[in-house]
């Protein structure tokens, strides 16, 4: 059983400019495990990101996503940003023309909306497909992008599917990742924990964090995260073949795990993490030519495990 929000303008759940505003999904369930909810207490706009008022977690409003978000990036920040002078428009896929209002990029502000582009939202019994125009004449960036999240009829498994077609007058040179905010059952980031990669984690130039290391291709939490503590570690050593995105999460504790498989080859690879929520984010590179497009796919396997908890009770 799956809840997504749709883009639904000024009632939309999520109305910031850093994540892509279709497919977010508020819930997932499978056989009384819940995979993704709200990790955050409350949203404060006036909050850059995340902040920790005592076990109060607050987030920006361009932050407050949940589920698998998805966002664009090229360069680091969003397409024409470099081009543009402040008070010029750029582009960020997946939310619309926005206006350039300081020299330095910030993922996390909410930056004014010029033209959020025109969303259709096709609903089905098993999925929802969204399409996403938008053309700008300033910058020269146009796209039509498609996204469709169903469930796979008598199986446990979540598909994204994407399109992206470039319809503007430049070439589209980006990169998109997978936020995949996890809060499986409400458990703490910690031990409990089982995070597996499809191939072993470069280690150099990275030194281990003190709440979390990486052991070949594993990523293993040295004690639960309390407070305002946070991991972040970079995930090199994948190669050029699609093989390697793969990700595999497991909690034998409360007895519930889920597989990622993409399509595409990674390009970059990240682990972040607070006490109520943890994520593995995947990149993807693509450059589309005028009129060409670029498609990628992501599946999600839920299942189950004997529970430990159930064991020991």
């Amino acid at each position: 059983h799956m809840k997504i929000y749709l883009p639904d303008g000024d009632s939309a759940f999520y109305q910031g400019t850093r994540f892509d505003r279709s497919g977010m999904i508020a819930s997932l369930e499978y056989e009384g495990h819940h995979y993704y909810a709200p990790w955050f207490d409350r949203i404060d706009p006036e909050v850059l990101d995340v902040k920790f008022d005592g076990e109060e977690i607050i987030v920006g409003v361009s932050s407050a996503a949940t589920g698998p978000a998805e966002e664009f990036k090229t360069n680091g920040a969003a397409l024409g940003w470099e081009e543009a002078e402040i008070g010029e428009p750029f582009v960020k896929i997946g939310v619309g023309v926005l206006r350039k209002d300081e020299e330095k990029y910030s993922f996390a502000k909410l930056y004014p909306i010029i033209d959020p582009g025109k969303w259709r939202v096709k609903k089905r019994r098993h999925a929802v497909e969204f399409i996403h125009n938008l053309k700008d004449s300033l910058t020269g960036y146009g796209y039509e992008y498609h996204k469709i999240v169903r469930l796979e009829k008598g199986k446990p498994r979540m598909i994204i599917e994407h399109r992206l077609r470039n319809s503007g007058r430049l070439p589209i040179s980006t990169t998109v990742y997978n936020h995949n905010f996890l809060v499986l059952d409400q458990q703490t980031s910690g031990p409990d924990f089982t995070i597996d990669l499809a191939y072993p984690i470069a280690t150099h130039d990275q030194s281990t964090d003190a709440l979390a290391e990486i052991r070949g291709n594993q990523i293993i939490f040295k004690r639960p995260l309390q407070h305002d503590e946070r991991v972040y570690l970079n995930l090199p050593g994948f190669s050029e073949k699609a093989k390697d995105y793969q990700i595999k999460i497991e909690n034998p504790n409360v007895g519930a795990g889920v597989k990622i498989i993409g399509d595409r080859p990674l390009s970059a690879s990240a682990f972040w993490s607070i006490r109520s929520v943890f994520s593995i984010e995947p990149f993807v590179s693509m450059n589309i030519k005028v009129e060409d497009e670029f498609t990628w796919s992501i599946i999600y396997d839920y299942y189950t495990l004997p529970s430990m908890g159930s064991k020991l009770r």
